[in-house]
């Protein structure tokens, strides 16, 4: 009998096996056919009718050498991405290889970031301390021609390509500022662009510390800590962090500047693509310090991307005040993808949102206190923080005008002295 028990227990076993084993066979074949079908009636169709026509072009379009099968398809897949949006593209490998350099801080060109707005490729900021910025260049200006070439049908990627050449090498550029209606002409000398993040770190007036942050790199958050931690040492009371102009990059860089003041695993910004199981919360690495300062974040319509993280984060979790005019408005996430060749995709995957569930993208973070510069402050101020070496005198000499008054600093200025003496109040009274 106990052997008979055992053969029967035996045998209920491979049966419940088999059933568990015939259900997902089953299952995965019902998968597969409903995949299968949703290609077939939509995919299967259109790749034949795509690959029709690039036999068509191949076999009989006039000229033989403009219809090699790579070019034909890496022109095919440009298009398409393009369709998308502004930030989506197909990268050939050369392509490829360049965002690769950029990323490591260093190429040949004149120092501009771009974005493709209203049908133009629009300047989206200057970087400090390269030729775009001390040609005068401004944050909207709208590039009409490159060395005499018409560029109202030309991608960011073929203005990237044009932009980007030898050291010592002159590019002339034609500009349309929209704000002033005002055509430019300037000559500009490419360099070897070295993109610094963090600069004019400084002690003000009261114990205010100031620190500029030009971009987000790789390196951009240990120097910012580093900043951070220079002026605490000074005896900081209060921090300004000047994100104007700051076209942004890489978000984990945004993130360790931020995740500075915020507690560990605490959430600095999320994304979200097309569903919502895609959200995905980005949370403070280390434990902040206590810093209990008060903060402003100075912004402009040049603050772009990893800039408005940081703004808005800092904002919205009341750690800081924000100072000056609505920034650009880019809070797309776009994902890399390398492909076999050695090209790649770059697509937009998702949308970042502020803690409050903000959406930044083309609405930009607004500020608290609004404080606005016609173009010629800007433009002055620009040159101003390019010659910080510069007596006044010296500076009235070379560019034939005063030094102006950096209004947006000097309110952000005011705000922490107010805050000061707010909690020196609150203070005195036990409160």
């Amino acid at each position: 009998m106990y052997g008979v028990a055992i053969m029967i227990k035996r045998n209920l076993f491979f049966f419940v096996l088999f059933l568990v084993l015939a259900n997902l066979i089953f299952g995965a074949y019902q998968l597969s056919q409903r995949r299968t079908a949703s290609f077939s009636s939509d995919y299967y169709s259109n790749i034949s009718h795509f690959g029709q026509v690039l036999r068509i072009i191949h076999e009989n379009y006039v000229d033989a050498d403009a219809v090699d099968y790579e070019q034909l398809i890496d022109a095919a897949l440009e298009g398409m991405l393009r369709s998308l949006d502004p930030h989506s593209q197909y990268l050939t490998r050369d392509k490829f290889t360049s965002l690769q350099e950029e990323t490591q801080q260093q190429y040949g060109g004149i120092g501009i970031q771009i974005e493709m707005r209203d049908n133009r490729v629009t300047v989206v900021s200057p970087i400090a301390n390269t030729p775009g910025e001390a040609a005068g260049i401004l944050p909207g200006d709208q590039i009409v021609r490159v060395d005499g070439e018409n560029t109202e049908r030309y991608s960011t990627d073929r203005m990237v390509d044009l932009l980007r050449g030898e050291p010592g090498e002159a590019v002339d550029l034609t500009l349309f500022r929209p704000k002033t209606e005002e055509m430019l002409e300037v000559t500009i000398v490419r360099e070897i662009i070295e993109l610094e993040s963090v600069r004019d770190t400084a002690l003000l007036e009261d114990g205010i510390g100031y620190i500029r942050v030009t971009q987000f790199g790789e390196r951009t958050g240990s120097e910012f800590e580093s900043a951070v931690e220079r002026l605490e040492g000074e005896g900081m009371r209060g921090l300004i962090i000047d994100l104007r102009n700051n076209p942004g990059g890489l978000l984990s860089a945004s993130v360790d500047v931020a995740g500075l003041f915020f507690e560990r695993g605490e959430m600095v910004v999320y994304t979200q693509g097309r569903d919502r199981e895609t959200r995905h919360e980005i949370k403070a690495r280390t434990r902040a310090r206590d810093r209990e300062y008060p903060i402003v974040v100075l912004i402009n319509s040049g603050s772009a991307s990893a800039s408005e993280i940081v703004a808005g984060s800092l904002r919205d979790t009341r750690r800081a005040v924000v100072v000056g005019e609505t920034s650009f408005g880019k809070g797309s996430v776009q994902s890399i993808e390398p492909l076999r060749r050695g090209d790649a995709l770059r697509y937009t995957s998702a949308y970042y949102y502020t803690p409050a569930g903000v959406a930044i993208h083309n609405k930009g973070v607004a500020p608290d206190i609004e404080v606005t510069l016609t173009i010629e402050e800007t433009a002055r101020l620009l040159q101003q923080r390019n010659r910080p070496d510069m007596s006044p005198e010296e500076f009235r000499e070379r560019f034939g005008f005063e030094p102006v008054e950096d209004k947006q600093l000097q309110t952000a200025v005011d705000v922490l002295k107010g805050l000061f003496l707010y909690a020196g109040l609150n203070h005195g009274t036990g409160s």
